[in-house]
């Protein structure tokens, strides 16, 4: 297969050939690779390589699987100087992401009926589904996109839709650089307009459930995570703003003819430093502000419901970290020795900087980073703090990983009562629409804790706290 090479515990090398700039580089156990279908990404992975500028590796995550262009759990570290910024190895959900937050009330002591009270209560306040926006607001002014291009999540914050200590709870303290409306088609402006605090469709969340285990006492000790307590779930992204941001500019990038001399088209790359790059990375910022912006009111929509149904106050449901997923961010990383600035696309990726990290609120530099890890709607999902490892740009997964495809998954689930199948299953969940349960069923995804496992082995991030879903908000 490829011909890989084991160089590191669940670490696999893909030797170059052809017009490859770089080897690949695979996380994952032997077990792991025999479970998935990984011949189509493992091509992607060759294909990245081919990239202008890119820097020592091609690398999937354990949870990879096809996506556009890049792999889904690909990484990529482009040079500043001759190096280029891909559309693809961003996504079209740009900074789809997750945050999670804690409560101190053991879901145990929550019956069955307050269960169902909240979850509805969410369900009332946080629209989902496609294309979905809130009513009876106004849309967004251009006074309001440029409040989130120069403040981030701090406009919510400001307006009472997040709490201020939830800043340095968020990567890059909710805010990237650079960002410009201008550079926005007046279209996806439009798309965006009442999307901020919705979810979306697709694989896109809310799930609650409870602390189930603690691997890492004191790192927990120092979360504030504790064995039995609630936890929450947000994941989406920017909605059809960040969609549409992409779309234009994979239009505007091949119609420059930026695709030529790359193996697949879906790549197309500009150069950093030329006009088209530049405004790319304008628009990916204002995206990923207005994706911030997004899981920020989201939070607040749930703290309301919490205070509604269970007297909780606001301050109780603490914000522990919220990570993007589709991201090129620039970096300072070790090459050759050497201290050196790079454009690290990370798409279906979390970022998993070590101890020490200079960007990290204080609390995490003791410990790493919060890596935030979703598995499926039954079994559960992940907590891991980062150990910046240099051989993936201090990368980790961002997921289980899709095992099959969505119209695999309805076939297999066709004519089943799927709400009260979950139900038996202990799992309250709500949907828009039945087909999208259908598309998102536990068996559709790799198991996480086989990818956790790879990715400990690995020393990209180690586990932390295993959660366990018991109710689930689907797009």
């Amino acid at each position: 297969m490829f011909n890989l090479e084991q160089i590191a515990p669940a670490t696999f090398k893909v030797p170059m050939e052809g017009g490859m700039k770089v080897p690949g580089l695979i996380i994952a156990t032997e077990e792991l690779m025999k479970e998935i279908e990984i011949e189509k990404p493992l091509e992607q992975v060759k294909n990245v390589a081919h990239l202008p500028g890119i820097v020592n590796y091609s690398i999937a995550m354990p949870d990879i699987h096809w996506g556009y262009g890049f792999p889904i759990g690909g990484v990529a570290a482009t040079s500043i100087e001759g190096g280029v910024v891909s559309p693809g190895g961003v996504g079209y959900d740009i900074n789809c992401g997750v945050r999670l937050a804690t409560c101190p009330i053991n879901l145990q002591e929550i019956s069955e009926d307050i269960k169902a009270q909240l979850i509805q209560k969410i369900f009332d306040l946080v629209p989902s589904g496609v294309g979905r926006e809130l009513k009876g607001v106004g849309g967004l002014s251009l006074q309001d996109y440029q409040n989130i291009a120069e403040k981030g999540v701090a406009w919510s914050i400001e307006h009472g839709y997040g709490l201020p200590e939830d800043v340095e709870h968020i990567e890059s303290h909710g805010f990237i650089e650079g960002a410009s409306i201008d550079v926005v088609s007046e279209l996806a402006k439009k798309r965006g307009s009442k999307q901020l605090g919705t979810i979306g469709s697709g694989n896109h969340f809310l799930e609650i459930g409870e602390i189930e285990h603690i691997f890492l006492p004191e790192i927990a000790e120092k979360w504030n995570i504790q064995k039995g307590h609630l936890y929450l779930l947000v994941h989406t992204g920017s909605r059809g703003f960040g969609h549409q941001i992409c779309q234009d500019t994979l239009q505007k990038f091949l119609k420059a003819g930026f695709a030529e001399g790359l193996p697949d088209k879906q790549l197309v790359a500009a150069p950093i430093q030329s006009e088209p790059g530049k405004e790319y990375l304008q628009a990916m910022a204002m995206a990923a502000n207005f994706a911030f912006n997004n899981r920020s009111r989201i939070l607040q929509a749930i703290r309301k419901a919490f205070k509604e149904v269970l007297n909780m106050p606001e301050k109780d449901v603490r914000l522990l970290y919220d990570v993007c997923h589709n991201i090129a961010k620039f970096e300072e990383h070790k090459v050759n020795g050497k201290t050196e600035k790079l454009c690290v696309h990370r798409k279906g990726a979390t970022r998993a900087f070590g101890p020490g990290a200079k960007e990290l609120a204080s609390i995490f530099q003791q410990t790493g980073q919060p890596v935030l890890v979703p598995g499926d709607m039954m079994r559960s999902s992940h907590i891991m703090a980062g150990m910046g490892n240099p051989l993936t740009w201090s990368s980790s997964c961002h997921g289980a990983g899709r095992a099959k495809s969505r119209h695999e998954s309805m076939k297999n689930w066709k004519g089943t009562d799927l709400v009260t199948h979950m139900r038996k299953k202990g799992v309250l969940v709500l949907a828009t629409s039945s087909r999208t349960i259908a598309e998102e069923m536990p068996d559709a995804y790799k198991d996480v804790d086989h990818v956790v496992g790879a990715v400990e082995k690995a020393g990209l991030a180690k586990k932390v706290a295993r959660l366990k879903p018991a109710m689930v908000i689907k797009g």
